[in-house]
């Protein structure tokens, strides 16, 4: 602002005093709302909590009870489960030679009898690995008549590949679900199993993978879109040292990735294609051709705008306090509605005040002052029937937690990996995500399905399928 000329008059005074409070207000409310952005953190924004600064609150320490280390007074143990005897390779019998009570020398050989269960303690180990190598000879012979040399020739299949089914499993597996770099996986070969492999043959080896499980994976995309709740999510990745994205969708048996150009309407729509059910997501504008009364926004995030607002001064911190107490204690009920500690009826009739005093609470905030808030409070509002679908909808959760769990892998290894380098590995990372996401969901092993996935796709078999059937889904539940 130039410095106003010296006022003449009374009027001009009046006037130019008009305009200095004017400015002023208007440096206040810009000073305010850099107080606010330097303020923001992991708590009270979608910020990472990697980016917190060093004066920001880590998670409270525990206050100490008073008590020992471990496992106290009327906790049930947890020890190691023993091996089935029939899977024991070796075991060693020991008997006693007298009372230990008192002294009589106790009988040996036949004539022992045993009084109980024997006690057993097992020592598990691993052997040295000696990878099996199979090799093919392909002899020449020479023709009496011409003496042309003739060779053998590899059978209907072709050549052997280098590397067997389980070999290329575990390396897609080292690389895909344990986020090892293709030097380390070299790395690890050598060292554990005494095999060597190049750079080039690892990258061979992911792509076999990738091929082998296109089919199923494309499967269970499609098997996510026919569910009836969906969680939702999207993170940044890098491709050719350009952002992309990499989408998930989370269903309660089966997790699918995409890795996208964009993050927009358009790669909602690929992502979901015509997903009719309920759909938890946070408030992206990605989601909106949705309809409200088939989302559920995620409560987490919401809460981080209410912490916001409570560290605003004045009207907006009261409403943000307030709308904090409110959700702590609806999670307070969610989780003992979760637990089975009260019905859904119960749990009904206790939330219809609480949405009424968080839908009025939203509606004072819309005519705040501070131009954030009323704005969150105005979108809140206006969309008030997407906060409350978990309350009729029964297997809606009030958060998006089960999509952000699944893309938290993916962030470490895009952080160790920098992301990928072309198509051909975007691809790679997104069906193995897939495997090894839902097969964990469905306590399969991973390397056990990649394996059969590589040997069906060499062989032209038909390929083992994602989806939960009757065997995978019932030890989940049972641990459930």
């Amino acid at each position: 602002m130039p410095p106003p000329a010296r006022p003449k008059t009374l009027e001009e005074a009046l006037a130019l005093n008009d305009l200095l409070l004017a400015y002023i207000r208007k440096l206040e409310a810009r000073i305010e709302e850099l107080e606010h952005r330097l303020n923001q953190n992991s708590h009270n924004s979608s910020r990472p909590p990697s980016s917190d600064p060093p004066n920001v609150a880590r998670l409270p320490k525990k206050r100490r009870s008073g008590r020992k280390p471990g496992g106290q007074p009327g906790h049930e143990g947890h020890q190691r489960i023993l091996v089935p005897p029939d899977q024991v390779t070796s075991r060693n019998d020991l008997w006693p030679d007298e009372c230990e009570n008192c002294g009589e020398e106790l009988p040996e050989g036949a004539a022992r009898v045993d009084a109980a269960e024997p006690r057993r303690m097992q020592t598990v180990d691993v052997p040295e690995i000696k990878p099996p190598v199979h090799e093919e000879c392909y002899h020449g012979q020479m023709c009496s008549h011409c003496a042309h040399v003739t060779w053998a020739k590899p059978g209907p299949g072709g050549a052997p590949p280098a590397f067997g089914p389980r070999l290329t499993a575990l390396v897609a597996l080292f690389t895909g679900g344990y986020r090892l770099s293709k030097r380390a996986v070299r790395v690890v070969l050598h060292e554990l199993l005494g095999i060597e492999m190049s750079l080039g043959a690892v990258s061979s080896c992911e792509e076999t993978v990738s091929e082998a499980v296109a089919a199923p994976v494309e499967e269970a995309r499609q098997h996510v879109r026919d569910q009836p709740v969906l969680n939702a999510d999207e993170t940044s990745w890098k491709q050719k040292a350009q952002r992309v994205w990499l989408w998930v969708a989370v269903a309660t048996y089966v997790t699918v990735f995409w890795v996208l150009p964009r993050r927009n309407r358009v790669s909602a729509h690929e992502v979901l294609g015509k997903f009719c059910g309920t759909l938890g997501t946070d408030r992206y504008v990605a989601y909106d051709d949705y309809p409200l009364e088939r989302r559920q926004f995620c409560w987490a995030h919401l809460r981080r705008e209410f912490k916001a607002m409570r560290e605003r001064r004045g009207r907006v911190g009261r409403l943000g306090k307030e709308l904090l107490k409110l959700s702590d204690r609806m999670f307070q009920w969610w989780y003992q509605l979760r637990d089975g500690r009260m019905s859904r009826s119960t749990f009904q009739r206790k939330m219809r005040p609480l949405q009424a005093q968080v839908e009025a609470l939203l509606e004072q905030g819309v005519r705040c002052r501070d131009a954030k808030s009323s704005a969150v409070c105005w979108d809140l509002a206006f969309r008030a029937e997407a906060l409350w679908t978990f309350v009729r909808v029964e297997g809606v959760e009030p958060t998006n937690n089960a999509a952000e769990r699944a893309l938290r892998h993916a962030v470490l290894w895009r952080r160790s990996s920098f992301g990928t380098w072309s198509e051909r590995g975007s691809r790679f990372v997104e069906r193995m995500l897939t495997v090894t996401a839902t097969l964990r969901q469905q306590q399969r092993n991973v390397l056990d399905y990649v394996t059969h996935a590589v040997r069906a796709h060499r062989r032209n078999l038909p390929l083992p399928s994602l989806l939960p059937t009757r065997s995978t889904v019932a030890p989940v539940a049972q641990a459930a």
